[in-house]
């Protein structure tokens, strides 16, 4: 299957948009499955920082660690699941707008599922997905333009 992808326009820096995302504690502030999120390792985010997002699925709150792979300021950044039945590898992209005074967010998910998770991904989780990816993105972006610059 191919991955899940939405994009949104922000009227924020790229350079902000990005210090933001990449902010493991602001995750539960736009993501709706997001119960709260936890960096595992001290100082910055950067490749190999582990991060333990504990989401809501149906009415269990279920906890996954993930890890950045790449990061590129303000453009992009990488990240995948490393424990768990189902784990997701996500890649997101910041491309300048107006002479960098807006930004296109574009973020990409796919998942591997593992066991129990080979069933999971395509009936729970990639639906879900489908329907709350566009609500994330419209948060982020409430969020982002509210915040002073």
């Amino acid at each position: 299957m191919s991955a899940i992808r939405e994009f949104i326009d922000v009227d924020r820096a790229p350079a902000d948009v990005y210090a933001y995302l990449t902010d493991p504690s602001h995750l539960p502030e736009w993501q709706v499955s997001a119960v709260k999120a936890e960096p595992l390792d001290e100082g910055p985010v950067r490749p190999g920082s582990r991060v333990k997002v504990t989401r809501r699925v149906g009415n269990r709150e279920i906890p996954m660690t993930m890890e950045f792979d790449a990061l590129d300021p303000p453009y992009s950044w990488d990240l995948h699941g490393v424990e768990g039945p189902v784990r997701p590898r996500t890649h997101g992209s910041i491309e300048p707008l107006d002479d960098g005074r807006r930004s296109r967010v574009t973020i990409e998910i796919d998942f591997e599922g593992r066991g129990l998770g080979k069933v999971l991904v395509p009936l729970v989780v990639r639906p879900q997905v489908r329907k709350e990816l566009p609500k994330n993105e419209q948060l982020l972006k409430e969020r982002l333009e509210q915040m002073r610059p």
